[in-house]
């Protein structure tokens, strides 16, 4: 579990570019006095390494894009290609890989949505796709649920719910014209129900009030993650996004899937809406579009959307907009995971190790209050009592709240497993790739350091 990454090791030169980053580098999310980032050495497949030569299974897949593992020989050669070609050309210009990679992603998109708008990633995708929709209904509003991450730039952090968005709206940086509501999450429901028939009815009932209140007709779009990210996988209930899909066409208004984290694979779906057979009007996409080899997102836009464009300029652009070498990486990524049932592997770990091997955790462990995911993409929720299900770390902590959890996170690092977490949940989300045999040593690492969250927790 603590195998040594290829080379040498080589402290000294891990410590001075650690020594470089913190006299000029400006960390994102983080006060920069408290940043202590780790020096990564390489990385290949699922794995990647320090500079001691200490070996971390990635259960993080970085920032969740790494959907085709490190350093895939197909797409690393693709973009070398591309590089020996031609670097950079204008947006204004047809190319090859640009039109290539717009065409297998639209292909890939369920319904009509045939036309791709590239950005440089996924909160830039969002800032369009919600430029789009205004333009395209002549409204104002955006509606988005609590439970969300969008991104960090102005729109997109005023979309989303978590608290991150808290300070950006103190210093006025956050979008105006957004309402937020509450989505569906049985574990803690907001409407007291006890089934999901039920949480899906009353969190859908709920939705139509909230644009009941807000004015249907000053209502633009709702954005949804298609499962929710970053604030807590949340898989919606059979039915919510048919419903969802039934009250925009009722009132008009342009329904945006964000699959920035959930696409690509990821959900064991192209696309994570392919679930439950929804078309939505935009989807917004980056991350595992190309693992994040190289920089790239977009927006998918349907037929009728692009129409209102089709006479008048859309007034938005990017200097990297379909980026040859990123889509070069896009077409390849794309291509590879075809070829090598990549996506029909994700779905196969979910079903058959990740979800079974987390519920035989979550039995042993009074820590644990509920797992929940598909495909690679999974959360596991802690708790300090199962009966009150109160959360092992309160909502929003911070700084010595979070010690529970620092504690299991740290136990899954220092014997090899790098996962992501999100106040009182782990989150466990290994490239699309990853092997029966690494899956299970990642959820053994997890079971033994759950030990560290028991000692928080109610037994019994």
């Amino acid at each position: 579990m603590s195998q040594l990454g290829p080379g040498l090791p080589d402290p000294e030169e891990g410590e001075r570019i650690r020594a470089l980053d913190r006299a000029h580098l400006f960390h994102s999310w983080a006060a920069q006095g408290s940043v202590n980032p780790l020096p990564v050495a390489g990385a290949s497949g699922r794995h990647f390494w320090d500079y001691t030569g200490k070996r971390y299974l990635d259960f993080a897949s970085q920032f969740i894009n790494s959907n085709i593992g490190h350093g895939h020989p197909k797409v690393v050669d693709a973009i070398k290609a591309q590089a020996d070609r031609i670097c950079m050309i204008a947006s204004i210009f047809a190319n090859d890989q640009r039109s290539e990679a717009a065409r297998l992603i639209a292909e890939l998109a369920p319904g009509d949505l045939n036309h791709v708008f590239f950005t440089n990633g996924g909160a830039d995708a969002n800032e369009h796709a919600v430029r789009m929709a205004r333009m395209h209904t002549g409204r104002p509003k955006v509606l988005s649920t609590y439970r969300s991450y969008h991104g960090g730039t102005s729109t997109a952090i005023g979309l989303t719910g978590d608290p991150r968005r808290w300070a950006n709206e103190n210093s006025g940086s956050a979008c105006g014209n957004i309402a937020h509501f509450f989505g569906p999450y049985l574990y803690r429901s907001h409407f007291h129900a006890t089934v999901e028939e039920e949480e899906c009815a009353r969190a859908l009932a709920h939705l139509e009030q909230v644009i009941a209140f807000e004015g249907p007709s000053t209502v633009a779009a709702i954005v949804l993650e298609t499962i929710v990210g970053t604030a807590g996988i949340l898989v919606p209930p059979q039915g919510y996004l048919a419903g969802v899909r039934e009250l925009c066409d009722r009132y008009g208004i342009v329904f945006i899937a964000d699959e920035v984290m959930s696409g690509f694979g990821r959900a064991g779906e192209w696309f994570a809406v392919d679930h439950w057979g929804v078309t939505p009007d935009l989807i917004t996409f980056a991350k595992g579009v190309n693992s994040g080899y190289v920089p790239l997102g977009g927006v998918i836009i349907s037929d009728a959307i692009h129409e209102t464009f089709r006479d008048i300029a859309y007034p938005g652009g990017l200097t990297y907009s379909g980026h040859p070498l990123a889509c070069a990486a896009a077409v390849a990524t794309i291509n590879t995971m075809r070829d090598e049932g990549i996506v029909e592997n994700a779905a196969r770990i979910g079903k058959e190790v990740l979800g079974p091997g987390l519920r035989e955790i979550a039995a042993r462990h009074p820590s644990v209050g509920e797992v929940r995911g598909m495909g690679v993409f999974w959360a596991v929720e802690l708790v300090r009592d199962r009966e009150t299900r109160e959360m092992l770390v309160p909502y929003a902590a911070t700084g010595a709240q979070n010690r529970p959890v620092d504690e299991v996170v740290a136990a899954c690092k220092e014997q090899g497993m790098w996962p992501v977490y999100n106040y009182n949940r782990i989150h466990l989300v290994p490239p699309c790739t990853i092997t029966d045999e690494e899956a299970e040593e990642g959820l053994a690492i997890l079971d033994k350091a759950l030990d560290a969250a028991d000692e928080y927790a109610v037994s019994g």
